[in-house]
């Protein structure tokens, strides 16, 4: 019966030696602070051509994210291929007959995953703060004015529960190209799409990327983005109920279906 030591050391060893998981989370990182530093340098350039509203909630750390949406996608790919390359390398069964109890697979596999994806995100969100106010000149802010260290360990927590929701949902459908063919358009197109729209707007606020974004929010109606129904804290558990429900669903169908 393999022991909980050793499910994790093996399931670190499958991440680092499989070249494309690495290789995303550095895409993770790489991404997110780049881009995130030439929207912060063209803000700066275009600060006075903003309208009023836009100036008076103008959030200097939010706009040090803003690479976040190129960024979460990596993740997502992160969380996919460390599932599905299981299943589509066939490796799955071997796997389940060195581990029988899969639960514990399930959830060693999650854990070395998610705490590697929250040090590629905690080291992506200080990296894209820093650079960001260094860029963003007199409309900067600090990282000791309230709710600002909030924001930013909240944005690498943001990036850690994007891969494991990603996992959770991989392991349900049990495909890499399917997964990534449902939470790519999804996290990208719908849910970006929807949320510009006034009358679905309701709705996609409670989407997990939507509701998990507020806690890199410190400006109330930040950008004139309008006014929310929940605060920072309450959209991440938001966020934590959809991740927990793909977990649960990922779970579910590895303990009952064959590998």
């Amino acid at each position: 019966m393999a022991s909980v030591p050793a499910v994790l050391r093996s399931e670190w060893t499958k991440i680092r030696t499989v070249a494309s998981t690495a290789w995303t989370l550095v895409s993770a990182l790489v991404v997110t602070v780049a881009l995130s530093a030439v929207l912060c340098a063209l803000m700066k350039s275009q600060f006075d051509n903003l309208s009023d509203l836009e100036r008076a909630t103008f959030d200097p750390t939010l706009i040090s994210f803003s690479g976040m949406v190129l960024g979460q996608l990596a993740m997502v790919v992160f969380g996919v291929l460390v599932v599905g390359t299981e299943y589509s390398s066939g490796m799955i069964r071997t796997s389940l007959a060195a581990v029988p109890r899969r639960s514990l697979f399930l959830f060693g596999k999650i854990t070395v995953a998610a705490l590697l994806a929250l040090v590629v995100g905690l080291a992506t969100s200080f990296l894209s703060f820093f650079l960001g106010q260094a860029l963003l000149g007199e409309h900067r802010t600090s990282i000791g004015e309230p709710n600002v260290l909030r924001a930013v360990f909240g944005a690498g927590l943001y990036m850690a529960l994007i891969a494991v929701f990603s996992m959770g949902v991989a392991t349900m459908l049990r495909s890499s190209m399917l997964s990534l063919g449902i939470l790519m358009p999804f996290f990208f197109l719908v849910s970006q799409i929807l949320s510009a729209v006034p009358g679905a707007k309701t709705v996609a606020r409670y989407f997990p990327d939507q509701a998990g974004a507020k806690i890199m929010q410190v400006v109330p109606e930040a950008m004139g983005s309008g006014d929310s129904p929940y605060g920072p804290w309450t959209g991440l558990g938001i966020m934590v109920v959809w991740v927990a429900a793909a977990l649960l669903g990922g779970w579910l169908v590895l303990r009952h279906r064959d590998a």
